[in-house]
């Protein structure tokens, strides 16, 4: 009888290229398994980092990239082009410490001109040098890109300038006649958020990491208090008494609401009593703050 398909020889090899792939493999599925591969790599780190250990799946179902972490990196471009723009185009010593430009900044907080009330925000965008705004931006990329990624930009964004409201507001009870300038308040809020679920998960944690997280916030907490403390008592240039308080008061604010954002992953806030409790208490330091400025302040 005959045959309309030719019998296959058992032994034969299909032809492969000198990279050991199947003629006609163009080798795609590879690329992607390696690219799957390495965003899941990437994303059990953060989960390592981030989360504590019973959560990294729940974490790693979910994991994608959409939205990107936009807010931080939004806010780190807006404060990057507002000092290059008083560095070059308004040169004065703003490369190395504040100057004339940004003191006559709309931007930056001053106690005289306090009843211009988008100053108690805006000053984030204004920073005394390059060491300043290095070491802001490099703290806020490092812990706001990946925080950003596990809990998203509105709860990220809403603890950052919550921080930053915070910052300025205590600057004006508690050092009312000191100028303000930086997103230290914002950028310690992430930290303090960050460093109140690192200690209070640490047996969740892996304790290497945790031992390792605290520390390092530790250590960059106290050389940064510390050049800021140095700027606002034993300099004598009248120009640099810039307040220190804002980083106290963003990491109150993070230490609260920070800490309630980042502690409830996946969790609806509206029903967690914390975050009640944290909203009422920053509503009230508000209004304190508000009426402090209006009838006592010595400014």
């Amino acid at each position: 009888m005959d045959r309309d398909i030719e019998e296959q020889d058992p032994l034969a090899v299909d032809p492969v290229d000198r990279d050991g792939r199947r003629m006609g493999d163009t080798g795609g599925d590879d690329d992607g398994n390696r690219k799957v591969a390495c965003c899941e790599r990437f994303h059990r780190s953060i989960s390592k980092w981030m989360l504590p250990e019973e959560l990294h799946e729940q974490y790693l179902e979910r994991a994608n990239c959409c939205p990107p972490p936009i807010f931080i990196i939004l806010i780190s471009i807006g404060e990057l082009a507002v000092f290059i723009y008083y560095a070059v185009w308004k040169p004065q010593k703003q490369w190395v410490t504040l100057g004339e430009g940004i003191w006559n900044s709309p931007l930056s907080y001053k106690s005289d001109r306090r009843e211009e009330a988008w100053r108690f925000v805006s000053y984030m965008f204004v920073h005394a040098g390059v060491e300043h705004i290095l070491g802001n931006l490099v703290m806020q990329l490092l812990l706001g890109i990946p925080l950003e990624l596990v809990h998203k930009g509105f709860e990220v964004g809403m603890v950052y300038m919550a921080g930053v409201l915070a910052g300025s507001l205590a600057s004006s009870i508690f050092d009312p006649l000191s100028a303000l300038v930086g997103a230290s308040g914002g950028v310690y809020a992430l930290i303090g958020g960050y460093f109140m679920n690192a200690v209070v998960n640490f047996r969740e944690m892996i304790p290497v990491l945790g031992v390792f997280r605290i520390g390092v916030i530790v250590i960059i907490v106290g050389t940064d208090v510390g050049f800021a403390l140095y700027r606002r008592f034993l300099t004598h240039d009248v120009g640099l008494k810039v307040s220190f308080v804002a980083h106290i008061g963003g990491g109150v604010a993070g230490m609260t609401i920070g800490y309630v954002f980042f502690s409830a992953y996946n969790q609806k806030l509206l029903k967690d009593p914390r975050f009640w409790l944290c909203i009422v208490g920053y509503v009230v330091f508000l209004l304190f703050a508000v009426l402090f400025n209006i009838f006592l302040s010595p400014a």
